[in-house]
């Protein structure tokens, strides 16, 4: 097993975790952002104090990839590579709606059948989605949909769907298939990427440090100020 820093920042709450032989031993977390600018490089100075006043070597930086907020995935990618750089360690990417269905697969008692569909909100009625089976085989790849009555039809026809994440609620409305389940409060955070980067580790599944950038999904496009007369 690893020591291992982890970086999550893709929406509005800012976490930061260590973990140890398959344990978090040090945890932070702020749901009241996004307030990453300010926060993370606080949360990772105590990290990184956390493990050299113990005398722990650290192995490697996880790093949230994305999709997600495109200031919040800059700023943690950023972080982690400057660590990686810094510390002549490896770094670990994992994409964001892996992460969310941690906590689902690890605390929820779901059917066989089960499919899980992490939504992340992107405006409006439009969503990052993804589809997974248990085993978090890709039913369905990440991509930007946008949400009427009969999305996902072709998945909950023929098995239960489980949605989560910062844009699962404004969905609810919408997706009224029997076969539609909600899970409440399911945020991706630093402390569930553990199981994902010491299956990285395994692999030795590692990123480019110098051209690794997040995986944004949708470029950004900055918007044009309205003339005022």
């Amino acid at each position: 097993m690893s020591c291992i820093l982890h970086i999550e920042t893709s929406t509005e709450v800012c976490s930061v975790s260590v973990s140890q032989d398959g344990a978090s031993i040090f945890t932070k977390e702020d749901f009241n952002g996004p307030s990453h600018a300010t926060l993370l490089g606080v949360y990772v100075d105590e990290a990184l104090s956390f493990v050299d006043n113990h005398a722990i070597p650290l192995d490697a930086v996880a790093v949230s990839c994305g999709p997600g907020s495109y200031t919040g995935l800059r700023i943690g990618v950023s972080m982690a590579k400057g660590i990686c750089y810094g510390r002549n360690i490896p770094l670990i990417g994992i994409p964001t709606p892996e992460v969310m269905c941690v906590p689902v697969l690890l605390n929820h008692d779901l059917p066989e059948d089960a499919l899980l569909c992490p939504m992340i909100d992107a405006r409006r009625m439009e969503v990052y989605a993804a589809i997974y089976d248990r085993s978090l085989k890709a039913c369905r790849e990440i991509g930007a949909d946008i949400i009427d009555e009969n999305s996902y039809k072709e998945f909950l026809d023929e098995h239960p769907v489980y949605f989560f994440g910062n844009g699962a609620a404004k969905c609810r409305e919408k997706i009224n298939h029997p076969n539609a389940h909600f899970i409440d409060d399911i945020y991706p955070l630093a402390k569930w990427m553990f199981p994902l980067a010491e299956k990285a580790v395994a692999k030795e599944d590692y990123k480019d440090v110098a051209y690794f950038e997040p995986f944004y999904l949708k470029e950004f496009v900055a918007s044009t100020p309205k003339k005022l007369l």
